[in-house]
């Protein structure tokens, strides 16, 4: 998949901590990569990257106009956004750092989501393979950034991973185990309605979540 990159215009979306892993990689495997932010300066670390022939695209207008093989959105931003939907339109692939690891993780994954108790659960799930002697890759909304940890995992370790609803918007691949703890009203301020956040949870595996009833 990374070599798959070489070459191609990679754009990301949001340079926090999370997505300087992402950034890294892609740079190591020859993608010509535009660095999207609303910053507007990022100092040292802005400078490092036009160094290694990275372009940067900061400010208010940093979703306007982006030309690029690959988007990695970065989860805060929604998918419909205008600039990248623009973006799709004209042919560019939407995905995210988490995504694309589901899309090539070579060993079984497990995947929590949920309104509630996503931590909690993600991580006694981790305590118990690796307490059953199973190398553990804990990532998603919690951990690291795995897709840059693509290389040190086997097909004998276990993903367990944390997925917020910002995350499973556009989520297209669904893990080996899903686990929903609750699904109840929130992040309302993000997501349309109650349904399209229904839905994003639904995103993670093929089950049927129905709205909880109100009383």
């Amino acid at each position: 998949y990374l070599e798959g990159l070489r070459g191609k215009s990679v754009a990301v979306i949001g340079l926090g901590v999370s997505n300087r892993p992402l950034m890294e990689l892609l740079l190591s495997h020859g993608a010509h990569v535009i660095a999207c932010d609303k910053k507007t300066e990022l100092g040292e670390y802005g400078e490092s990257l036009k160094q290694r022939g990275c372009t940067l695209k900061l400010g208010e207008d940093y979703l306007t106009g982006i030309h690029a093989d690959v988007i990695f959105r970065t989860p805060g931003l929604r998918p419909d956004a205008p600039g990248i939907a623009q973006a799709v339109a004209e042919g560019a692939v939407l995905t995210s750092e988490m995504e694309a690891f589901f899309d090539v993780c070579p060993c079984e994954e497990i995947a929590v989501t949920g309104s509630d108790g996503k931590t909690t659960t993600t991580t006694l799930i981790s305590k118990f393979y690796e307490a059953a002697g199973r190398k553990v890759h804990l990532g998603g909304n919690i951990g690291a950034a795995l897709l840059p940890m693509l290389p040190e995992v086997a097909p004998e370790d276990v993903a367990v991973v944390e997925l917020s609803s910002f995350q499973l918007i556009s989520m297209h691949s669904s893990p080996n185990i899903a686990v929903v703890t609750n699904v109840t009203p929130n992040h309302l301020d993000h997501h349309k309605d109650m349904q399209e956040y229904i839905d994003a949870k639904r995103n993670l595996s093929l089950i049927h979540i129905s709205e909880p009833t109100r009383p």
